[in-house]
């Protein structure tokens, strides 16, 4: 067996250490939750009446025996997201499955699931990131009637899982399973689809040319099929353990997908009898470390330089950018899939897929095999795929070579020697970036600034031409604090286009991009934000700033002191713009505790000044009070 890689056994490492006390805290509230007795046996008769008033008499009946598992199913069920929209049949066949093997199962509760792609560049993104918070809460409301013996969550997309997640560790006492539903079947191809975009940020083609492409590609029930956040999310869900293995991208509504379920339903029970697999077990430092070092190697969204750290916080784990830059220098890239390459999830999922991935991740020394899953010891389970042979849901192994060398390689001949994730850092402050996308000739870019403070203006001054030069456009007040952090996929089409025309260009900026981040460079999650007193508050039209993520190197050229300079003030403009309108005025609370973006910008788990070495900065006291007068 292949040692593991020293770097990460050294990043896991310096984790443990410094987790040590926040872990043990955890486990220590873990493990008295789970000295109490199962739900059924401490309610008093009231109150689990109260918990199957509703239910069908048989299982009502099951439940009264007082002896048989109840499985919890959280959902985050609509039929907006075509990702969830095959949610709705799940419960019956959830319900079905676990009456096999006598127990009950139960919706207790749903919660929030917004489409990013419905409002992506509008005003509702603003409330994107914080949704995944309320999508914690609602999962611990939903499992704190205390009434389960295990737990089903059922959620795919870009906030949905990692709430689910966040809010599941609160009750990590319980063995907790996640069931996906599945990629969409394959559109238009992925370059096309580029280019009509890219061709319409011209006004070279007109909208309704533009929605017979998009239609193309979104269109059916299922995940999106680029590489993304939500199928992100669901590697991530693989390799820490947490899924049936190769679950994730397997089609909605097909004979397989419903039996993965029912299976998935049943394990959970399987594991509450059998008193293993509690989600605090599973959930520790190596299998983080192994999420991070498998989303590197697929080149995976940059959300996840949030979410990952806030989730790890759930479980007492602390990472940092710091931990993903260095294991991402000993990450090999496995996998080209759109939007850093041209082929879809379908394309990955049959080239070999998550199950390939893992393997070879494990063979070579790059992730911890000796890891708790929900399949038991090991993550050796988890190169395995499934199947139905006469009806019955069978795991065979996967396949041990690359059927196309063009989406998947092996670890030992990589599409490149490191991951595609990068710190950058200087007196503009910490920020990541994803490269794997960005042909290495366009990554360097030293230009004068052109300073935004919203999308809109940004898009106004490219359509005007003032953007044809060599440019780093500079996007600020676009935190957590300050809008709630929305990601800012509008610009890329822009920005390929000022690239393609032969200009240097780069993106920086407090704000997210979509885990569809492309082909020009892109510096975000800039921290400290500037609303909070970070330097991109003190950034001038034309300064010179210099990103150069493979010396990790994000600072201006020539500024002798630049926070020396008045920073800028926020416009009322657009600070009221942010506190009002489609719903943004209930999260006005939010945007005052959220914390800062390497801590997660969770206000779950947000830290007090004096917590993180690298993020403390004190926050300008004027631009916090024009931001709250406003």
């Amino acid at each position: 067996m292949t040692a593991l890689n020293p770097i990460v056994a050294e990043v896991t490492q310096r984790i443990i250490d410094k987790s040590r006390d926040t872990r043990a805290d955890y486990l220590r509230r873990m493990d008295a939750a789970a000295s109490s007795k199962p739900g059924r046996a401490k309610l008093s008769c009231a109150n689990w009446a109260h918990a199957f008033a509703g239910a069908p008499v048989r299982d009502k009946l099951t439940a009264m025996s007082g002896a048989q598992p109840n499985l919890g199913v959280v959902t985050a069920y609509n039929d907006m997201l075509s990702a969830h929209q095959p949610f709705e049949r799940f419960p019956e066949i959830v319900r079905a499955a676990v009456r096999e093997v006598d127990a009950t199962a139960q919706v207790a509760g749903g919660v929030p699931a917004m489409c990013d792609g419905v409002t992506q560049g509008r005003p509702g993104m603003e409330l994107s990131l914080f949704s995944r918070d309320v999508i914690a809460l609602s999962t611990g409301i939903a499992l704190t009637h205390d009434a389960f013996d295990a737990a089903l969550c059922l959620g795919v997309c870009d906030k949905i899982v990692p709430g689910l997640f966040m809010g599941s560790l609160a009750f990590g006492h319980l063995p907790v399973v996640f069931a996906p539903a599945g990629p969409m079947p394959s559109g238009i191809p992925n370059a096309e689809k580029a280019r009509v975009r890219a061709e319409y940020a011209q006004g070279q083609v007109d909208r309704q040319t533009l929605l017979e492409s998009e239609i193309g590609s979104y269109h059916s029930p299922g995940t999106c099929t680029f590489y993304g956040t939500a199928n992100s999310n669901q590697m991530m869900m693989e390799l820490i353990g947490l899924h049936m293995p190769s679950t994730a991208f397997v089609h909605p509504e097909t004979g397989l997908r419903d039996a993965l379920t029912a299976a998935a339903a049943q394990h959970a029970v399987r594991l509450a009898r059998e008193g293993r697999g509690r989600m605090a077990d599973v959930v520790d430092e190596k299998s983080i470390v192994n999420a991070i070092v498998a989303l590197l190697a697929t080149g995976g969204s940059t959300n996840h330089a949030i979410h990952l750290v806030a989730m790890a916080r759930s479980a007492g784990v602390l990472i940092d950018w710091t931990d993903m830059d260095q294991l991402s220098s000993a990450t090999p890239l496995l996998a080209r899939v759109y939007p850093n390459g041209s082929a879809d999830v379908n394309a990955f999922q049959a080239a070999g897929g998550v199950a390939f991935v893992a393997r070879e991740l494990a063979e070579n020394g790059h992730i911890h095999r000796d890891v708790q899953t929900i399949m038991g010891h090991g993550i050796d389970a988890y190169f395995q795929e499934p199947m139905l042979e006469n009806g019955e849901l069978v795991w065979k192994d996967g396949v041990s070579e690359s059927l196309d060398l063009d989406i998947l390689r092996p670890a030992s001949d990589p599409f490149q020697k490191d991951g595609g994730l990068r710190l950058v850092q200087g007196d503009l402050g910490r920020a990541v970036i994803k490269v794997s996308a960005v042909k290495p000739e366009n990554r360097m870019v030293e230009a004068p600034a052109a300073v935004f403070e919203s999308q809109e203006e940004a898009l106004q001054a490219f359509k005007d031409g003032k953007l044809d030069r060599d440019v780093v456009v500079v996007l600020r007040f676009q935190g957590p604090k300050a809008n709630g952090m929305p990601e800012l996929h509008s610009l890329s089409p822009a920005l390929s286009v000022i690239q393609d025309r032969g200009f240097k260009v780069a993106f920086v900026t407090d704000g997210r991009m979509s885990g569809a981040s492309g082909k020009t460079p892109a510096a975000i999650h800039v921290s400290p934000e500037a609303l909070a007193g970070g330097p991109l508050a003190h950034v001038k039209d034309g300064d010179i700033i210099r990103l150069d993520p493979d010396a990790g190197v994000l600072t201006t050229v020539g500024v002798a002191d630049l926070t020396g300079r008045p920073a800028a003030a926020r416009s009322r403009e657009h600070a009221e713009g942010s506190a009002w309108g489609y719903g943004r005025e209930l999260y006005g609370a939010f945007r005052q505790v959220v914390g800062v973006a390497e801590e997660g910008a969770s206000i779950c788990f947000a830290q007090p000044p004096g917590q993180h070495p690298h993020t403390d900065t004190p926050p300008d006291p004027n631009l916090v009070d024009r931001a709250v007068d406003a």
